[in-house]
C-alpha cells in the first residue's frame, strides 16, 4: 500500500559538481548520505558528462528491502537521462533490466522537470537558479 516517505534535499555542497541530492526514506528516518556517496561518484565517472556544467539530480533512496540510488542530468536539449543503481548483496548493481527508479522517485523527477522548465527551458537561461530550486518536503 502506498504510503509517502520522507523526501529530503541535501545541502548544495553536498556534491561537489553541484548536483543536487535528496534522500528518501522508507522507514522515516534520516538517510545515511557516507552509504552512497561512493557510487555516486562512480557513476559520475563513468559517463562522459560535464558535471558542473549539466544540470543534474541524485536520489538516495533508502527503500523497504534495499539502497537504490537514482542518477538523474539533462542532455541533448530537454531530454532526462537516468541511471539507477541498486545494492544487493553482491554490492552495487547497474542493470536496468532488474533494476529502477520507483514512483516515490518519480515525485522528485516531477519537481526536478518543472524546475527545469522553470529554470534552463524558459525565457531565463540560469543553471544556478535550478540549482537553487529544491524541492522541500520534510
Amino acid at each position: 500500500m502506498y504510503r509517502p516517505r520522507l523526501i529530503t534535499s541535501l545541502p548544495p555542497d553536498t556534491d561537489a559538481d553541484g548536483i543536487k541530492v535528496y534522500t528518501i526514506a522508507a522507514d522515516g528516518k534520516a538517510v545515511d548520505i557516507s552509504h552512497y556517496q561512493p557510487r555516486l561518484h562512480a557513476m559520475k565517472q563513468a559517463r562522459p558528462v560535464a558535471w558542473r556544467d549539466t544540470p543534474a539530480f541524485a536520489i538516495c533512496h533508502e527503500a523497504a528491502n534495499a539502497r537504490y540510488l537514482v542518477l538523474g542530468w539533462w542532455g541533448n536539449d530537454n531530454e532526462m537521462f537516468i541511471a539507477v543503481a541498486a545494492q544487493d548483496a553482491t554490492g552495487w548493481v547497474e542493470d536496468m533490466s532488474r533494476y529502477s527508479f520507483c514512483l516515490w522517485d518519480m515525485e522528485v523527477m516531477w519537481h526536478e522537470r518543472n524546475a527545469f522548465i522553470e529554470c534552463l527551458y524558459g525565457a531565463v537561461h540560469s543553471l544556478d537558479a535550478y540549482r537553487a530550486d529544491r524541492l522541500c518536503k520534510t
